[in-house]
């Protein structure tokens, strides 16, 4: 059976609606510091100060400030007691509160005399400088990255509580190359993906693969348009419901949006530029509401020209940022080299005629 696109094309805005109701946030998990990355932080722990105490920041002699005054090569100041050598990282001696380097001091058999003067905290990391008392360790809802790990293991944490939702994939044969990059956009996201191929492209065959019992939400990659092959909406109806096919979206007109039981889905098309504007246009909404994770925050900048956009009809636009400005590479359709030199992405709604030039714009990072 052929599929047909509605004559009326669902607004962007009544599809994610659909898509979003009911549902909550997955619940969290405790994971190895390895596979917490990109994941979205919740219940962090709190640090002790780091460091616990005053520390060596560069190696040299340990002394007190105080006792150097007037010190220099033209007037050496003799020592009482020969100074304590510290390596960077140790702990500082009672009573110190500088380092000097070698050379400040001149040591000659039991006597030592001071060339330079110091001050209070040269050469000193202070305790607490690096990590305060009661630091969390990752910010609630953000997305955990390399310093959250760094934090993680200096408090000598084996394990972060994330949300990390559990996504399935199922690709049509032939669209290969499109649920790899899905794949690995969703894993950087911080989601856990499983991806499947269909056995064959016809209604059964798809039907099958769209299992639910071990996933937070579902993807198809291809299949959604009209054309003879295509039937995978007839496979999500006949697994569950569909709430929309055919979006008043470009790039991505042909995707759909149902639910399979509780867990949403997505038919991705086929064509890489297409499924990846859906997933930046629909499905990471989804991923952030089951994440539940702090609002994404744009980048305004003026644009370096105009962008023009049919009224009806939301458009996704990719950015370059060029001179503290966002220069756009591509409008409704993305060509392969747009994709890989854009820096952002520009929602212009079905509202909108588009955006003069010079105008500041919200974009979204395509890489966070």
């Amino acid at each position: 059976m052929i599929q047909r696109l509605p004559p009326s094309l669902t607004p962007l805005d009544t599809a994610l609606a659909a898509l979003l109701r009911g549902v909550d946030p997955v619940a969290p998990v405790a994971l190895p510091l390895s596979e917490a990355i990109g994941c979205v932080a919740t219940g962090a722990p709190l640090l002790a100060a780091y460091p616990p105490c005053d520390i060596a920041a560069a190696d040299g002699w340990a002394l007190r400030a105080n006792d150097l005054v007037g010190a220099s090569s033209y007037s050496p100041l003799p020592l009482t007691t020969l100074p304590l050598w510290v390596d960077a990282g140790d702990a500082m001696p009672d009573g110190c509160d500088c380092v000097l380097d070698t050379d400040a001091v001149e040591l000659s058999g039991p006597l030592a005399q001071v060339l330079a003067e110091g001050v209070p905290g040269q050469g000193v990391r202070r305790a607490g400088i690096d990590v305060p008392d009661r630091t969390p360790v990752a910010v609630e809802g953000s997305p955990v990255g390399a310093a959250a790990l760094l934090l993680a293991r200096i408090a000598g944490a084996e394990r972060l509580s994330v949300r990390r939702p559990r996504l399935r994939i199922v690709n049509l044969p032939g669209a290969t190359a499109t649920m790899q990059m899905i794949a690995d956009v969703a894993r950087a996201a911080g989601l856990d993906v499983s991806a499947h191929e269909a056995g064959a492209r016809d209604v059964a065959s798809i039907a099958e693969a769209l299992d639910v019992s071990a996933c937070d939400l579902l993807l198809t990659i291809g299949g959604s348009g009209v054309g003879r092959q295509d039937a995978v909406v007839a496979a999500l109806v006949r697994r569950g419901s569909v709430n929309a096919h055919g979006l008043a979206l470009l790039p991505g007109r042909s995707a759909a949006v149902g639910r399979l039981g509780r867990v949403p889905a997505v038919a991705l098309p086929g064509l890489p530029d297409h499924a990846l504007a859906v997933w930046v246009a629909l499905v990471l909404p989804l991923v952030d509401r089951l994440s539940a994770r702090r609002p994404r925050r744009p980048r305004t900048l003026p644009l370096a020209r105009k962008i023009a956009s049919t009224v009806g009809i939301a458009e996704i636009a990719l950015l370059a940022e060029e001179h503290h400005a966002w220069t756009p590479l591509a409008v409704g359709e993305w060509p392969l080299q747009a994709i890989a030199r854009a820096h952002a992405w520009l929602l212009i709604p079905g509202s909108s005629e588009g955006f003069a030039a010079g105008a500041a714009v919200d974009a979204y990072l395509m890489r966070e």
